[in-house]
């Protein structure tokens, strides 16, 4: 859910390693943390839990169980923002734990308050014991922004307890191929589904200041897997009537057509 920065990089797409991107990407959030808050915080919330820019509620959806049964549970929320997800888990009475690899997002967490903890931290590599976590989540959070999504599920599924459920939402990877406007300019095919190769954007010295990396699918799927997760449903988010707001490349015009968001329910069996 990227908003364009202050100033005006290159955009281009090359490749982008594991240091590069995390680098970049805690430069841009902690650069752009207030904007974004600003820009987006009405539609967040202080304490909703809201899967992407189509406004899917945990409340409606019960990905990560009925909101009965939280209750005691311990869950990582990671690439937090500002914290509305755990927020909102911790009204239900579980024990969140807020991560992030922007300081300045995890600011603005500290800002609107709350009891539990704030994490710094590179979701590839997670500040926790094995099997600390009944459930993870992230909403738009890491997976989208990492070189290496299977180290980051690798993560996850060691700080899972068995029988532990991670959800996350990211870019639908059909987005890939058409460009990033809400617009009809956004509806015609404009590129290879298939290429891979990262987004970037750049500064004069051909420093990256901002990347995401794209998956298929089918990439998500085998990711899943390789990491010792299993896939127990993958959920796209229809566009609703009521929601009358762009956020970036995401709009009722486009939502109505393809699908803009993905959302994947993994569970570690053991």
């Amino acid at each position: 859910m990227q908003e364009p920065d202050t100033f005006e990089p290159e955009a281009t797409r090359r490749d982008a390693d594991i240091t590069e991107s995390s680098r970049a990407n805690r430069g841009w959030w902690d650069r752009n943390a207030d904007d974004y808050q600003v820009e987006h915080g009405t539609f967040l919330g202080d304490d909703r839990f809201v899967w992407g820019p189509e406004g899917l509620d945990e409340v409606e959806a019960e990905l990560l169980g009925p909101p009965e049964e939280l209750k005691g549970k311990d869950v990582l929320e990671i690439g937090a923002g500002a914290a509305q997800c755990s927020r909102w888990l911790a009204a239900q009475g579980a024990r969140p734990v807020a991560l992030d690899l922007s300081h300045r997002q995890l600011q603005h967490a500290l800002r609107i308050g709350g009891s539990f903890p704030l994490v710094c931290a590179d979701a590839g590599a997670l500040p926790f014991a094995d099997g600390s976590f009944d459930l993870a989540c992230s909403a738009y959070g890491a997976l989208p922004f990492v070189a290496d999504p299977v180290l980051v599920l690798r993560e996850v599924r060691r700080v899972l307890r068995p029988g532990g459920r991670f959800v996350f939402s990211t870019t639908h990877p059909i987005r890939w191929a058409f460009p990033d406007e809400p617009g009809p300019e956004g509806l015609t095919v404009a590129a290879s589904y298939f290429d891979r190769t990262p987004y970037v954007e750049q500064d004069d010295d051909g420093r990256a200041v901002y990347v995401e990396h794209h998956r298929t699918v089918g990439d998500r799927v085998r990711d899943i897997s390789a990491a010792g997760l299993r896939l127990v449903d993958l959920v796209e988010p229809e566009w609703p009537s009521w929601n009358t707001s762009e956020w970036g490349g995401w709009s009722p015009l486009r939502g109505n057509l393809i699908p803009g968001t993905a959302i994947f329910v993994c569970e570690r069996d053991r």
